[in-house]
């Protein structure tokens, strides 16, 4: 081989490594800015938190009855700023720190089965569905990072 050949084999090579470089770090910066795809199906999360409920709670409460109280659950968390109308391919700004905590939730889907006439036989029901229902979230990597004690104190 002449040293020409040569010398322009390794520099095709290195444009061409040069290239690929810059592309895969231009797409893992845009990726890295933009909100997970995380990607909530109601069904699926009926499903998932009725798996995982007590078996006495199962008992108590119908997949029609659990569905509800996910949907109280999502609209609680749309009117905490929690779950925005669009967020494909949006730049994450969360200004404000939301701290949810299972207490606050736990009494808000009480009121709001009280209110829409989802009758709850006992209110340890409404508990054991958000344990299961942040679960959900969990599994689908929609939970953000757990607040420290002494920030949340």
């Amino acid at each position: 081989m002449e040293p020409v050949t040569i010398v322009f084999a390794v520099a095709s090579a290195l444009i061409v490594f040069a290239i690929a470089a810059a592309s895969v770090g231009r797409e893992a910066h845009r990726l890295d800015a933009v909100a997970p795809r995380a990607v909530y199906q109601l069904d699926e999360a009926t499903d998932f938190v009725c798996d995982r409920l007590p078996e006495e709670s199962q008992a108590r409460l119908t997949p029609a009855e659990v569905e509800q109280l996910l949907v109280f659950h999502m609209q609680w968390l749309h009117s905490q700023g929690l779950q925005p109308d669009k967020v494909v391919d949006t730049p994450q700004h969360i200004n404000d720190t939301v701290v949810v905590t299972e207490d606050s939730l736990t009494a808000y889907l009480l009121g709001e089965s009280d209110r829409n006439n989802v009758d709850l036989l006992d209110d340890v029901d409404a508990v054991h569905v958000v344990e299961a229902h942040l679960a959900y979230f969990d599994a689908i990597g929609a939970v953000g990072p757990q607040a420290p004690l002494d920030d949340v104190i």
